[in-house]
C-alpha cells in the first residue's frame, strides 16, 4: 500500500491545481478514460505439490463463485467453512487453506487470485499474493485512469513489475548477490509475462459437478503406494476415475440428464496400505534387509510383500479390518454430509483389493440387524440361532454328569467344538459319550454348511473342506456368527468386520481372485452359491494384464467359452479387432470350402458307374449329397466361427453369483498394444483408471438397477 501512495503524492506534486474551468473538462476527461477502467474478476485456486512442485490449480467455476460469495458477503471470514469439489473438501476461509475429507491428505494453500506472472520451468502461471494483488490493482486502476504508464513496483520478495501498457505487463527477479551497498534491485534477467485476471491466462477452469449424487462406489486398492505407472495414489487415480464417469455422464447420458433423472455416481478411495505399514514392521523389516540393491529391496518391501502380509494371520486381520472400518467411517461420514442421499453403495476393487473385498463379501450376514447383537470379543461361532449354553446340550444329549468335568478344565462351548476325540479321551470321557458329544457338534457344523450359500464340492474335496476353505464359509461354534476361518488348507484365520450396508455391485478390475481360490484348493464354484448381501458381481480385465484370472471357469468347469468382450465407449469394436476376425472368419471360409471341394472330387472319382436309365435318379442323389454336404459344411461353419460362437454365450448357465448375469469382462485391447503383448503387460494391469470402457461398463450396470439406460446401446 505504501506503494501506491507514494505514486499518488508523486501524482499531486506534478500536476497543477486546476482551474474551474479545467476541472470540469478533468471530471469530463476522468468519465472518460474511468470507464475504460473495470474491476478485475477474481477466481480462486488452490495449490498443490507436484513432483515436488508448488502448482496452482483452479477451482471449478461454481465452487469457486461460491467462496467468492462467502468471502463477499460481509461476515467474518474466521470459522467460515465452504465444502468444494463435490464435498469432497472443505475450504476453512479464514484460514486459506483446504482440507480432504475422507482422507488423510496434506492440507493445501487457498488463495483468491487476480494477478498472476509465468512461471521459471514452465509455462503455467504462477498467482501473486492477494496483498501483492491488491498493489498491482490500484496502481493499474491509476494507470488506466490517468493514462500514465511505465508504472514499476516492487514486491516483498524484491522482485520488479513494471507496467508499460494494458498489453505488456512484465516481471523481473531479483538479481542474485546485489552489491555490498545494498542497492535496489533491477530489472536485469529474462522478464516473464504478468497477466491480469484469469481470462488472460491458459488454463482449464472446469464447470461444477451435479449436485445430485445417485450412487456411493468404494474403490479399493491393490499392493503398493502407487497405482499406475506414474506412481500415483489411489486419490488422485479415483480422481481420474471420476472424471472420466463426469465426461460419459455428459455423452452416453445426455437425455437423461436433460430430463434431470440423474446426478453422479460418487467414487471415494478406500486406503488400506498406509496403516498396514503405520505399524512398524516397516522398521522390523528395514533391520533384516540386505544393503545390496537397495531401491529394489524397497520396492519390493513396500509393494510386493503386501501379498504375503495378506497371507499372515496378524496383518490380514489388520488389512481387513482397515478396508471394512473405512468403509463405514467413510460411509458414515458420507450420510452426514448428504443426509438426502437415498442411493445404492457398490464396491470396486483393484489387484490385491479385489480379493480383500470378495473375502469380506463371503463373510457377510444375509440380515444386518444381527450385527447389533455380536460381541466385540473375538470368538469363534456355531451356526445361527444356537443360543443353547454348554450345560443345555449336554442335558439335550443326556450327558449332564459330565458338565462339572467339562467346568474343572474351564472347557466352554467354543473350546469343545474344538476338541478331538484324544483330547475327550485325556479327560477321561468313555467311548460313548465322546462319539455322542464329537458327532453333536460336526452335525452343527454341517448344518450350518446347508443352511449358508456355500461352494459345491468337486472330487476329492468334501464338505469339511469347503467349511474350511477362508473367504466362503466360516468355521463355526456356538454363538451364531460365522466370523473366524479355519486353517484347514493353507488360509490364515482372521475375524471379518461386517459392512453397515449392503453393497449392490461388486467390480473387480485385474483380480486375482481365481487363481488365489485355486491355490486354496477350491476346484468349483457351485453354481447357486451368491454373496450373502451383494447381487452382482463384475470381474473386468485387460486380456494382457498378467495378474488377472477368469472366474466363470471354475462355475462351469465342463466348458469352454469366451468372455463378454466389453464394447468400444464410441460402439463396435476397435478396427484391429474386426478385421482379425474377418481375416479368421475368410481362412474358415477357405479352408472349409477348400476341403469340401478335395471332398466331391473324391467322392465322384471313387464312385461305381451306374447304368443310362439310372441318371435321372444319379443327379437327384448327386444333388442331395452335395446339399447334405453343404450343410454340414454350415455346421462346421457355425461351430469354427467366432460371431456365432459368441452369439451362443450368453445362453451359458454361470451361476448366481452375479445374478444369473455373465461374470467375466474383458477390454478390447488398443491397436499398438497387439503388436507385443509382453511389452505392455504391466501397463494393462494399470490401464483401469483412465479406461472409458470401464468406466462406461461401472456407469452402465450402476444405473440399469434404477431403470436408467444409454442414450444409444452399445454393440
Amino acid at each position: 500500500m505504501s506503494s501506491v501512495e507514494s505514486h499518488q503524492e508523486q501524482l499531486s506534486q506534478s500536476d497543477p491545481s486546476p482551474s474551474p474551468n479545467s476541472c470540469s473538462s478533468f471530471e469530463l476527461l476522468d468519465m472518460d478514460t474511468g470507464s475504460l477502467y473495470e474491476p478485475v474478476s477474481p477466481h480462486w485456486f488452490y495449490c498443490k505439490i507436484i513432483d515436488s512442485k508448488e502448482t496452482w490449480i483452479p477451482f471449478n467455476s461454481e465452487d469457486s463463485q461460491q467462496l467468492e460469495e462467502a468471502y463477499g458477503s460481509g461476515k467474518d471470514c474466521n470459522g467460515r467453512v465452504v465444502p468444494t469439489d463435490g464435498g469432497r473438501y472443505d475450504v476453512h476461509l479464514g484460514e486459506r487453506m483446504r482440507y480432504a475429507v475422507y482422507w488423510d491428505e496434506l492440507a493445501s494453500e487457498v488463495r483468491r487470485c487476480t494477478w498472476f506472472y509465468k512461471g521459471d520451468k514452465d509455462n503455467k502461471y504462477v498467482p501473486y499474493s492477494e496483498s501483492f494483488s491488491q498493489v498491482l490493482e490500484e496502481t493499474y486502476m491509476l494507470a488506466v485512469t490517468l493514462d500514465e504508464w511505465k508504472k514499476k513496483l516492487e514486491s516483498p520478495n524484491r522482485e520488479i513489475i513494471i507496467l508499460h501498457n494494458p498489453k505488456l505487463m512484465v516481471h523481473y527477479q531479483p538479481v542474485a548477490g546485489s552489491d555490498e551497498w545494498g542497492s535496489t534491485p533491477t530489472e536485469q534477467g529474462r522478464p516473464r509475462t504478468v497477466k491480469r485476471g484469469v481470462e488472460n491466462i491458459s488454463v482449464d477452469i472446469h464447470c461444477g459437478e451435479p449436485l445430485q449424487i445417485d450412487h456411493l462406489v468404494f474403490v479399493v486398492h491393490g499392493i503398493g503406494p502407487a497405482c499406475d505407472l506414474r506412481f500415483r495414489s489411489i486419490v488422485q487415480c479415483v480422481n481420474d476415475f471420476r472424471s472420466v464417469s463426469l465426461n460419459l455422464l455428459q455423452t452416453h447420458f445426455k437425455k437423461a440428464q436433460e430430463n434431470q433423472q440423474i446426478g453422479r455416481v460418487e467414487f471415494l478411495p478406500v486406503n488400506w496400505h498406509s496403516p498396514l505399514h503405520s505399524t512398524g514392521v516397516d522398521v522390523d523389516l528395514q533391520r533384516i534387509t540386505l544393503p545390496s540393491i537397495n531401491r529394489l529391496r524397497h520396492f519390493t518391501n513396500d509393494t510386493i510383500l503386501d501379498v504375503f502380509f495378506y497371507n499372515s494371520p496378524t496383518y490380514c486381520q489388520t488389512i481387513v479390518d482397515t478396508v471394512a472400518s473405512e468403509m463405514n467411517r467413510i460411509y458414515t461420514l458420507f450420510l452426514q454430509r448428504n443426509p438426502d442421499f437415498k442411493g445404492g453403495v457398490s464396491i470396486a476393487g483393484h489387484s490385491l483389493g479385489s480379493l480383500i473385498l470378495f473375502d469380506i463379501l463371503t463373510n457377510q450376514k444375509d440380515s444386518l440387524g444381527d450385527m447389533d447383537s455380536e460381541k466385540d470379543a473375538p470368538n469363534i461361532v456355531m451356526d445361527e440361532g444356537d443360543t443353547l449354553t454348554l450345560e443345555e446340550d449336554l442335558k439335550k444329549l443326556q450327558l449332564s454328569e459330565f458338565y462339572n468335568l467339562f467346568e474343572k478344565e474351564k472347557v466352554d462351548k467354543e473350546a469343545l467344538a474344538l476338541c478331538t476325540d484324544k483330547d475327550l479321551q485325556e479327560m477321561g470321557i468313555p467311548l460313548g459319550p465322546r462319539k455322542k458329544i464329537l458327532n453333536y457338534f460336526r452335525t452343527r457344523k454341517n448344518l450350518m454348511g446347508i443352511n449358508r450359500p456355500t461352494l459345491q464340492p468337486a472330487s476329492g474335496v468334501t464338505i469339511s473342506d469347503i467349511l474350511k476353505e477362508p473367504g466362503f464359509c466360516s468355521k463355526t461354534n456356538a454363538t451364531g456368527n460365522g466370523d473366524y476361518l479355519d486353517v484347514g488348507i493353507g488360509q490364515v484365520s482372521v475375524k471379518y468386520p461386517r459392512l453397515i450396508y449392503k453393497p449392490e455391485i461388486f467390480f473387480a478390475f485385474g483380480s486375482p481372485i481365481g487363481m488365489f481360490l485355486t491355490v486354496r484348493g477350491l476346484k468349483r464354484i457351485d453354481p447357486n452359491y451368491k454373496f450373502p448381501t451383494c447381487k452382482g458381481f463384475f470381474n473386468i480385465y485387460h486380456p494382457f494384464d498378467p495378474v488377472a484370472y477368469r472366474i466363470e471357469p471354475m462355475v462351469v468347469p465342463g466348458v469352454e467359452f469366451e468372455p463378454m468382450l466389453i464394447p468400444h465407449h464410441k460402439g463396435r469394436k476397435r478396427m484391429h479387432l474386426e478385421l482379425r476376425e474377418g481375416l479368421t472368419r475368410m481362412s474358415m471360409d477357405l479352408k472349409n470350402n477348400l476341403l469340401g471341394s478335395l471332398r466331391m472330387a473324391w467322392k465322384s472319382f471313387t464312385r461305381a458307374p451306374y447304368p443310362a436309365l439310372q441318371a435321372s435318379e444319379t443327379t437327384e442323389e448327386t444333388e442331395a449329397e452335395s446339399e447334405s454336404s453343404s450343410e454340414k459344411l454350415s455346421d462346421v461353419n457355425t461351430e469354427e466361427t467366432p460371431v456365432t460362437v459368441k452369439e451362443e454365450v450368453p445362453l451359458i448357465n454361470v451361476g448366481m453369483l452375479n445374478g444369473g448375469q455373465r461374470i467375466d469382462y474383458v477390454l478390447q485391447e488398443k491397436p499398438i498394444e497387439s503388436f507385443n503383448e509382453y511389452l505392455f503387460a504391466l501397463q494393462s494391469h494399470l490401464c483401469y483408471w483412465e479406461s472409458e470402457d470401464t468406466v462406461l461398463l461401472v456407469l452402465k450396470e450402476i444405473y440399469q438397477t434404477q431403470g436408467i439406460f444409454l442414450d444409444q446401446p452399445l454393440q
